[in-house]
């Protein structure tokens, strides 16, 4: 599994901020009216061509897949419409790609969500829960039995990212603070690597580092995102304005997601099959992919990934995620306050400016799937 580092520039989210203000178009080039419902989401045209991009990651394979086997063709069928999934190679570019309109929809994490497209002011829709890092990602410690043992440390991760979040809630966690080590910003492809140094003795990293990590000699693993459920979660993001104008887009995904969840977790030759095309499309060996899935959570079922969108949980957890982006900075110079963004969710709820939505978790496709009415 590969999940490219985030790391957040002012210059960078400046642009956002410019790009946002210059009223771009999303993916395909189609033009905005300009004009703003009651809702806030902006006017566009309907259209019938999307394209939506996707990075190596466990919990995104089946996207490729999907493709591939037909599934992605028969939903668009059905609603009429064209979707085109697109890869690409890193991470962090594909989730800019989409905030600068280049792609219709993306998959990314949650925090990443909020902090390049909405803090960036691209109204973005989640659509679908797909997941959460349930062990891909952990801190490991060498000479240690405990978290508590990284107190005075200085650790190397990959700064301003997913693992910066979980090193602070293992810290919260243990009794300690961030400012109770030292970071040393390192870049996810030299993890193992810096680990393997006598004079380091505490990372943060994820899978497929994390796995190579703690083979080390004197290496324990002792916290890992099995104990932070939901918080670092993948989700398949939408541009507002398009899924607004165009709602066989998310009927169709729904879909598709969830014909594919179904196949894939069956344990039958087709099950295997599908397994296997998605281990191959993420360069590894349906072995090595079947034990990714062991520390991904998928949501396989939408009424499961339904009841998370509906839950106080999932505000409680966004709520710690917003805390710590605003705190490093995430939501840009602009943002003088944790609540500058507002953030909706099913059923009227708002964390945040609720005059200033830019980040919506939308149950409606997930909630059509589980009721049988896609």
């Amino acid at each position: 599994m590969i999940r490219s580092s985030r790391l957040i520039r002012s210059l960078a989210l400046a642009g956002l901020f410019a790009l946002a203000a210059c009223g771009h178009s999303n993916g395909g080039g189609a033009a905005k009216g300009g004009n703003t419902g009651a809702d806030g989401i902006l006017t566009e045209a309907p259209r019938k061509d999307f394209t939506i991009g996707w990075s190596i990651y466990a919990g995104w394979m089946p996207w490729p897949y999907a493709q591939e086997s037909g599934i992605v063709k028969k939903w668009a069928d059905k609603y009429g419409i064209s979707i085109k999934l697109v890869q690409v190679n890193d991470y962090v570019e594909s989730v800019n790609q989409y905030t600068a309109g280049k792609l219709d929809g993306v998959v990314a994490t949650s925090m990443d969500t909020l902090t390049i497209p909405a803090a960036g002011g691209k109204d973005t829709s989640v659509v679908i829960l797909g997941d959460y890092s349930d062990g891909n990602d952990g801190v490991v410690l060498k000479n240690a039995t405990k978290m508590a043992d990284i107190k005075g440390r200085s650790v190397n991760l990959v700064e301003l990212s997913v693992s910066q979040y979980l090193l602070a809630r293992g810290l919260e966690k243990a009794g300690l603070k961030l400012s109770d080590v030292k970071l040393v910003n390192t870049g996810d492809a030299d993890i193992v690597g810096a680990f393997a140094a006598p004079q380091v003795n505490a990372v943060v990293a994820w899978n497929p580092q994390l796995s190579e990590v703690k083979k080390a000699p004197g290496a324990t693993l002792v916290f890992d995102s099995h104990q932070i459920p939901n918080e670092i979660l993948d989700v398949m993001a939408v541009s507002s304005a398009t899924l607004k104008a165009n709602p066989a887009l998310g009927k169709a995904l729904a879909g598709i997601w969830y014909e594919t969840m179904a196949v894939m977790r069956k344990d039958d030759a087709a099950g295997k099959a599908a397994r296997a095309q998605m281990a191959h499309d993420a360069g590894t060996t349906p072995e090595g992919y079947d034990g990714q899935l062991k520390t991904t959570h998928l949501y396989y079922t939408p009424a499961e990934a339904t009841a998370l969108a509906k839950s106080a949980e999932l505000m409680t957890v966004t709520d710690r995620v917003r805390q710590f982006s605003f705190a490093k900075g995430l939501f840009g110079p602009a943002a003088t306050t944790v609540d500058a963004i507002g953030i909706s969710f099913p059923g009227g709820k708002t964390l945040g400016d609720p005059a200033n939505v830019k980040l919506r978790y939308d149950a409606t496709y997930m909630q059509l799937a589980a009721d049988g009415k896609l």
